[in-house]
């Protein structure tokens, strides 16, 4: 929602609070210290109120942000996962643009719900470069047909992966074992291995019969940027 949205859903349950007499625009001036004109010109609509002068509407009549709100858009945008009260955790499966680009998956952008031991997910080691304390750490993505065959035969067309998007660092997660990671690119992710090279990433394949693949490094991002996260979990559906 936008700002002037939200100015105008103010004006709104001003408006419906005067009309049900529990408040003039002479007693909202006198409480905001504002000027009765200015108050009035907010009313009809032939002004706005800076983000202070909403403030302090907001503050003397007793009103959050979140009152000004569309509650279906609330709902429609709010996070899903409660915490969980058994031995399993629900992980949300959704595409790989959502995956590659937002800190928390929203409701209209999960595909499934799928179940993992907590136990198991406790032990993965996260390895963040760049801190993602905000970020939902697991999601699942399915594997595209392309990705799959690259990646052969460690994946395949379709295969569901977990990422864990708390290890954003190049560092091997085990000893002389490649880790394999969802890297975003063009606009989406890719599944592939990684390196650096100077200010590009390498993105490697498995199957020796698909390309090599550079990923130039934008000025001011590092390659943390690029990294989703570390596949830490395959399941191919057969």
């Amino acid at each position: 929602m936008k700002f002037k949205a939200l100015q105008e859903n103010l004006r709104k349950t001003i408006r419906a609070r005067i009309e049900d007499g529990d408040l003039t625009g002479l007693k909202l001036a006198q409480q905001t210290g504002f000027q009765q004109a200015h108050i009035s010109n907010f009313l009809n609509s032939k002004r706005s109120l800076s983000l202070e002068g909403m403030d302090k509407v907001l503050q003397v009549q007793h009103l959050s942000v979140l009152d000004l709100l569309d509650p279906a858009e609330i709902n429609k945008r709010a996070s899903i996962l409660p915490p969980s009260q058994d031995e399993f955790e629900d992980v949300l499966l959704t595409e790989g643009t959502i995956a590659a680009g937002d800190p928390l998956i929203t409701s209209e952008n999960v595909k499934d719900i799928l179940k993992f031991k907590k136990s198991f997910l406790r032990r993965l080691r996260p390895a963040q470069e760049t801190l993602r304390d905000d970020w939902h750490r697991f999601v699942l993505v399915k594997v595209d047909a392309r990705d799959g065959m690259s990646m052969y035969p460690r994946l395949l067309p379709g295969a569901t992966v977990l990422i864990d998007r708390h290890y954003n660092s190049l560092a091997p997660y085990r000893k002389n074992e490649q880790n394999m990671y969802a890297v975003r690119k063009d606009g989406g992710c890719t599944v592939k291995y990684v390196e650096m090279a100077e200010n590009s990433l390498v993105l490697r394949p498995h199957n020796q019969s698909y390309p090599v693949s550079l990923l130039p490094i934008e000025d001011g991002k590092t390659f943390s940027d690029y990294i989703v996260g570390r596949i830490c979990h395959v399941a191919i559906e057969t």
